[in-house]
């Protein structure tokens, strides 16, 4: 049996979390089966692969949550939960990949280089990002959003993805490999490797529904502080957690010698450094209709234990 997220269903944020999972892979696998038909072959195959992998939806949760909370109720947002996620697959598609970390373990399943071949997983990867744009611009008529709309959610989703994002935050990360780091180089790796998508997460959110420049400020905000938590709260797991309950082969960051909020921190530092982020990313809010599913999930971030 392939790793299942462990969510429990007793709270208001965990019916988020699954409702915001089902809708996001609904999406994506009518889009693996649209392409693995049109590309065919192993290459279609190993795309239609990584955009099922499972997952626990955390981005696409807080896309949803967020556009809930700028005032957006159209089932069409169903297709940028799917975008988000999708960006987020070719990131795991490469960063396994053995230039990268070398991971065979994702989400209790191989690795889509170990399922196929390191040139497949790669070329897959890369597909993934026109992938992505197809299902956002798709999304994006369904909502019936205006050209410039759509236009401002594609370069914030691919700025997040690219060098001022993920593939620049891996960059740092690769080169920091057996190095000591300070806190604020740290960081710099995160904010781009981990913070970006998720901060682009919830600005997406807000864009969908048309919010005012002051509501998707605050979003930013709360997206760029929450994405650091994540990040905390991950390297907290990788020290302490198993690969069984992490869906990943744990204890990665310690072989490859990575700097680690765990490693730099501490344990207890890098916890009350989460719970500070957090804090700071509700009271980016200000209230506001749904503040309180936006501040569940910061809780549940740092908390969780997977």
């Amino acid at each position: 049996m392939f790793w299942e997220p462990m969510i429990s269903t007793s709270d208001p944020v965990a019916s988020l979390l699954t409702e915001a999972r089902d809708r996001a892979d609904r999406r994506l696998d009518a889009w693996a089966t649209r392409i693995a038909e049109r590309q065919g072959g192993v290459l279609g195959q190993a795309v239609a692969y990584a955009l099922r992998s499972p997952g626990k939806r955390i981005r696409a949760a807080l896309a949803l949550a967020s556009y809930r909370w700028a005032g957006g109720t159209h089932d069409g947002i169903d297709g940028v939960l799917a975008a988000l996620e999708t960006v987020h697959a070719y990131s795991l598609v490469h960063d396994d990949l053995p230039c990268m970390d070398d991971d065979d373990l994702r989400r209790g399943r191989p690795t889509t280089h170990r399922a196929f071949d390191v040139e497949t997983a790669t070329r897959a990867g890369f597909l993934l990002v026109p992938v992505a744009a197809e299902v956002l611009a798709e999304a994006a008529g369904e909502l019936d959003l205006p050209p410039a709309v759509l236009g401002q959610m594609a370069a914030e989703l691919f700025r997040a993805s690219g060098v001022e994002g993920m593939v620049g935050g891996q960059w740092l990360d690769l080169e920091a490999e057996g190095r000591e780091l300070g806190i604020d180089e740290l960081v710099q790796v995160h904010r781009g490797k981990t913070g970006a998508l998720i901060r682009a997460s919830c600005l997406l959110g807000g864009q969908a529904a048309a919010a005012p420049e002051a509501t998707l400020l605050a979003l930013s905000r709360y997206g760029e502080r929450i994405g650091l938590a994540f990040q905390i709260a991950d390297d907290m797991l990788d020290s302490t957690g198993t690969s069984e309950t992490l869906g990943k082969t744990a204890g990665k960051d310690r072989e490859a010698a990575k700097a680690t909020y765990a490693s730099v921190l501490g344990l207890e530092a890098a916890g009350a450094e989460a719970e500070r982020l957090a804090a700071e990313a509700v009271a980016a809010l200000d209230g506001g209709a749904d503040a309180e599913t936006l501040a569940g999930l910061a809780r549940y971030i740092v908390n969780r234990s997977s």
